[in-house]
C-alpha cells in the first residue's frame, strides 16, 4: 500500500480532475515502454518490457508432451507468474485473467505465485453454477438449460466467425492423441509501479511472437498403440502467428475521471477499474472489474470504447517496439 498524506492525495486527484498527472501526463497517455527479445537464451522466446518504472520479463518455453484425453487433438498451455509481495493484491486479477482473456484459451492453466504462497486456478469461459435444481423446478430448468444450449451454441459460433482463439491450441498438436507442444509461459515482476497486468499481457505478446517452435519429424510405428519416434529439428523453427492475441487496456477511475497507465500512487486513489482485452482488430476479448464502487452501465460501455481507441494507438507502438527490439538481436 502507497503511504500518501492528504496533500498529496488531493494534489494526485486535483491533477487528474484537470488533465494533468503528477509526471506531466494526460489522463489517457501511457508512459514510455520499452521492449527487448530474447533476453533469456535457454527460452524458445522471451521479451522484457518496461513500462516507467513497472519492468517485467516474459519467457515462453515449449516441451513435447502427451495431449490430454478430454482434447485429444489440441496441445496445452500453462501460464506462471512469479511476483513480488508488492505485487499482491493483483493475483485474483493476474490468476483469472490472463489465460482467459490474453490467450483465450479454454482449459488451461495458470499458476501465480507470490512469496512463498501459490494460487492455481482453471481458467475457463464463464459458465453455470452446477447447483441441483429443486424437484418442483426440474421441467423449468430443463426448457432454460434447453434455451441456453442454443444461445452458448450461436454464441460459440459467433466466436468462431470472429477469429476464435488468439493461439490455436491445435497446431500444437504433433501426432493426434499421442504427441504434442505443451506450452509454459512465466512472467516475472521485476518491479512493480502500477499498471501490472498491462505490462504482463504485452510481455506475453512480444515473447509469444519472439518464440520459433521446432519443426518435429514423425516416424509412426506399424502398430497403432506403440508411442511414435519423433525427432526435433535444430535448425527449423515455426512462427507464432500473434496478430489475434490482445493487449490488455486498465482504465483507473479516480474521482469523476478515468486514466490509463495509473501509477501505484494513482492507484491507490481509484475508486474502481476495468480492464479490457483487446486485439489489433478492436474486438474484446476480456473484461474485468476491481475496486468496491459500482459503475454504471453506461459508464463501463464508454470505458470500453476508450479502450478500443486507446489499444490501436498503444498496440502501434508495442509494434514499432518489437520491430526495433528485434532488429538489435
Amino acid at each position: 500500500m502507497v503511504g500518501l498524506s492528504e496533500g498529496e492525495k488531493h494534489f494526485i486527484r486535483g491533477g487528474i480532475a484537470q488533465d494533468l498527472r503528477t509526471d506531466g501526463r494526460r489522463r489517457l497517455q501511457f508512459r514510455a515502454i520499452s521492449v527487448e527479445t530474447g533476453v533469456i537464451p535457454q527460452a524458445n522466446g522471451s521479451a522484457r518490457v518496461r513500462l516507467g518504472a513497472t519492468e517485467v520479463i516474459a519467457t515462453v518455453k515449449a516441451e513435447l508432451g502427451k495431449p490430454s484425453i478430454l482434447h485429444p487433438d489440441k496441445g496445452k498451455v500453462s501460464i506462471f507468474v512469479d511476483c513480488s509481495p508488492t505485487a499482491a493484491p493483483m493475483v485474483e486479477v493476474l490468476k483469472n485473467f490472463l489465460l482467459s482473456s490474453v490467450l483465450h484459451c479454454k482449459d488451461a492453466y495458470s499458476v501465480v505465485k507470490v512469496g512463498q504462497a501459490v494460487w492455481r486456478a482453471k481458467a475457463l469461459h464463464t459458465r453455470l453454477n452446477a447447483i441441483a435444481p429443486l424437484p418442483h423446478e426440474k421441467t423449468k430448468r430443463r426448457k432454460e438449460e434447453g434455451n441456453r444450449s442454443q444461445a452458448k451454441q450461436w454464441m460459440e459460433q459467433r466466436r468462431c466467425q470472429r477469429g476464435g482463439a488468439a493461439i490455436d491450441l491445435s497446431s500444437l498438436i504433433v501426432v493426434d492423441g499421442k504427441v504434442c507442444w505443451d506450452l509454459y509461459i512465466d512472467g516475472l515482476v521485476v518491479s512493480s509501479d502500477g499498471n501490472l497486468l498491462d505490462a504482463l499481457a504485452a510481455a506475453i505478446k512480444v515473447a509469444l511472437s519472439d518464440t520459433g517452435i521446432p519443426k518435429v519429424n514423425v516416424s509412426l510405428s506399424a502398430t497403432t498403440d506403440q508411442e511414435p519416434e519423433v525427432n526435433v529439428s535444430d535448425e527449423e523453427f515455426l512462427q507464432f502467428d500473434t496478430s489475434s492475441v490482445p493487449v490488455i487496456v486498465t482504465l483507473t477511475k479516480v474521482g469523476k475521471h478515468y486514466i490509463v497507465d495509473a501509477t501505484s500512487e494513482e492507484e491507490s486513489q481509484m475508486s474502481s477499474a476495468v480492464s479490457v482485452s483487446v486485439n489489433r482488430h478492436g474486438q474484446i476479448r476480456g473484461l474485468t472489474k476491481r475496486g468496491g464502487a459500482g459503475l454504471d452501465p453506461s459508464v463501463i460501455f464508454d470505458m470500453i470504447s476508450v479502450a478500443k481507441h486507446v489499444s490501436r494507438q498503444f498496440i502501434s507502438v508495442l509494434d514499432s517496439e518489437t520491430l526495433a527490439a528485434e532488429a538489435a538481436e
